[in-house]
C-alpha cells in the first residue's frame, strides 16, 4: 500500500547552505497550517538556519481507505530527520510514535502561516533557544559528532589496512 503519492525532493543549493534543522507543516494550501498530522493532504519539509530556509521537500498524500494507524509508520518515515511537525491537531498514538522517532509534534491554531513560523525559529536560532528547540539542535549537534567520530574511525582503520 503506497500511501504517498506525489512527493518532490529539492537538492540543495550550489553553495552547500547546510541547514540547521529540518521542520515539516501538516499543509494542504501550502501556505498555511492548515491540517490534522495524521489526515493531512501534504506535507512541507524546510531546511532552516539563523540566516534563513529552504523548502526541501513537498508530500501530497491521496485519499486511501487504510486507517490513520496504518497511515502512520509512512507518514513518521517521510519524516525522518526532521526535528518537528507542526499541525493544528495530532493523536496519542502519533505523538507517541513521532516522539519516539525523535519529531516534536507542535500543535498551532488552524490557518497560521507557515512563513511566520519560519520567521519565529529563525529569530529562536539566532538567539537562545528553549524546550524543544534547544532539544533539538542538542540531539543534532550529538549526532553529527558521532557521525564525524565514526568517519574518523573508518578512516584510521583503512589507514591500517594494506594496500
Amino acid at each position: 500500500m503506497k500511501i504517498s503519492e506525489r512527493k518532490l525532493h529539492v537538492e540543495p543549493t550550489q553553495s552547500g547552505e547546510a541547514f540547521d534543522l529540518k521542520i515539516a507543516f501538516a499543509t494542504e494550501s501550502r501556505q498555511n497550517v492548515d491540517q490534522h498530522f495524521g489526515s493531512a493532504r501534504g506535507m512541507l519539509i524546510y531546511g532552516i538556519n539563523p540566516q534563513g530556509w529552504s523548502v526541501l521537500e513537498a508530500i501530497e498524500y491521496t485519499e486511501s481507505s487504510a486507517t490513520v494507524h496504518d497511515k502512520l509508520p509512512i507518514r513518521i518515515s517521510d519524516l525522518d530527520g526532521c526535528a518537528a511537525v507542526y499541525c493544528n491537531a495530532c493523536g496519542a498514538a502519533a505523538i507517541r510514535q513521532l516522539l519516539d522517532n525523535h519529531i516534536h509534534p507542535v500543535k498551532v491554531s488552524a490557518g497560521v502561516a507557515i512563513h511566520d513560523l519560519l520567521s519565529d525559529l529563525k529569530q529562536e536560532l539566532s538567539g537562545q533557544p528553549s524546550g524543544w528547540l534547544a532539544r533539538a539542535i542538542k540531539l543534532q549537534e550529538q549526532s553529527t559528532t558521532v557521525t564525524q567520530e565514526s568517519s574518523s574511525e573508518r578512516f584510521e582503520q583503512m589507514m591500517d589496512e594494506e594496500w
